[in-house]
């Protein structure tokens, strides 16, 4: 499945403006993502491909002059328009300053609103000098998710299919493979992503914090609990809560989970009273949890919960036409961080990227573009490539064995190869007819 709709994202603090936007943008044919503040709208750019920015400028905390400085420093590719319902030349010539295409003043009509987005968006393309075609990137660059191969199409079609509604989604996968970045997509894609987004690390948070940062706790619940306080589940309520490292949570946090699946209801910690709680929950495992139910480390009604939608995060080394679009985009990506431009790869470079494994999954090839770009002048070419890269690594598949079975295989394979004529197969060894036997024991 390959998406043709520009994505554009609206930012703007009132909620019947951003709907009144949304149904436009619909109608018009393009992929809206809605954000009702700055920092909303910079995690929605961090994790989607974005092709135009529409921002309100009177905006609480941060303003949208600030948000558009943001989007030229770190996304310059992206044109940006401006919509605002207190006029004035001087707030006009700084949004132009700052980076925006366009400038419309509310109220403003259907049509004024579409001519303005289709000149953004000619503008840009017109301008734009990416060494990346931008028709590759379209069709490989999805909500931050990089790639062209069948795995990564298959992802982008169960993300459409849960996006929009509450299910409880598992992703697994290998550390290294984008599970975190899997659901964001989720959520940003999703009729939830004006929502709370709150991520949380399982393995991070000591086990004796876990569950009052997860469920808040009422003043005296335990020592040092002198005012209530409440949890990452309060944070999250109307929108997702991304539940990282789920394996290593403990059972009592194990149980409390399943019975917010169950019930739909969180209970503070020291607390007696639950209450309801509206919130989609992802969780996400390196662990085989399967293999922890077993060892009674997790629960298995609570795996079942949490099961309901499986996505695995397939690691790198199974999808390796990804890695050339991750290539282009880390390249793409990382040219401004490091103030260059214009930088190329050689066929033979992307030739040995692409025959490595990559045990680190995608994380490590981004940390190796990174360094490559940091290196290389213009262009990368083998000699920047780290020897560790050039020869073929072990993987999962291909483990490591002891000298003796290395040596035994070999015999045999000799041995096969002379009709298992064991004097010639000595001879070929170069070893004598004893030592032959003994090695076959």
């Amino acid at each position: 499945m390959k998406l043709k709709k520009e994505n554009i994202l609206i930012v703007d603090d009132n909620y019947d403006m951003l709907e009144l936007l949304q149904r436009n943008l619909k109608s018009f044919n393009f992929h809206a993502y809605k954000a009702s503040s700055v920092n909303e709208a910079i995690e929605v750019l961090k994790s989607t491909s974005i092709d135009l920015l529409i921002t309100d400028l009177q905006m609480p905390e941060i303003n949208g002059i600030e948000l558009i400085k943001y989007t030229s420093e770190h996304f310059p590719s992206i044109p940006k328009l401006v919509i605002t319902g207190f006029p004035s030349v001087d707030t006009a010539i700084n949004a132009v300053k700052s980076g925006a295409l366009d400038y419309l003043i509310k109220p403003f009509t259907s049509e004024e609103l579409k001519k303005a987005i289709q000149n953004c968006l000619k503008n840009s393309t017109q301008n734009s000098n990416h060494t990346i075609d931008k028709k590759v990137l379209k069709e490989t660059f999805y909500a931050g998710i990089v790639g062209d191969s069948e795995e990564h199409f298959k992802l982008i079609d169960v993300i459409e299919r849960v996006k929009d509604n509450r299910v409880t989604v598992l992703i697994e996968g290998e550390s290294g493979t984008g599970k975190e970045l899997i659901a964001r997509a989720i959520h940003y894609n999703g009729r939830f992503a004006s929502q709370p987004f709150i991520t949380v690390n399982c393995g991070g948070i000591p086990e004796t914090l876990l569950e009052s940062e997860l469920f808040g706790y009422v003043k005296g619940a335990f020592t040092g609990a002198n005012e209530t306080k409440k949890g990452l589940f309060h944070a999250a309520a109307g929108g997702t809560i991304f539940l990282d490292e789920i394996g290593n949570a403990s059972l009592t946090v194990q149980s409390r989970l399943l019975r917010v699946l169950q019930e739909k209801e969180i209970t503070m910690v020291g607390s007696q009273t639950p209450e309801k709680i509206e919130i989609r929950i992802i969780s996400a495992t390196n662990s085989n949890l399967q293999n922890m139910i077993k060892s009674g480390t997790f629960r298995e009604d609570l795996y079942y919960r949490l099961n309901v939608v499986s996505i695995e995060s397939t690691p790198l080394r199974n999808r390796k036409s990804d890695v050339l679009p991750l290539i282009n985009t880390f390249i793409k990506k990382y040219e401004k961080e490091y103030g260059k431009s214009n930088i190329s790869i050689t066929p033979k470079a992307i030739d040995i990227l692409t025959r490595h494994d990559w045990p680190g999954n995608v994380r490590e090839l981004e940390n190796i573009m990174q360094r490559l770009i940091v290196m290389c002048d213009h262009e990368i070419d083998v000699d920047l490539i780290p020897k560790q890269l050039k020869y073929k690594q072990p993987s999962e598949s291909s483990p490591l064995k002891p000298l003796h079975e290395i040596e035994k295989a070999h015999i045999l394979k000799v041995l096969s190869a002379v009709n298992n004529n064991k004097t010639k197969a000595a001879e070929i060894l170069q070893i004598d007819r004893k030592t032959l036997r003994q090695k076959l024991l």
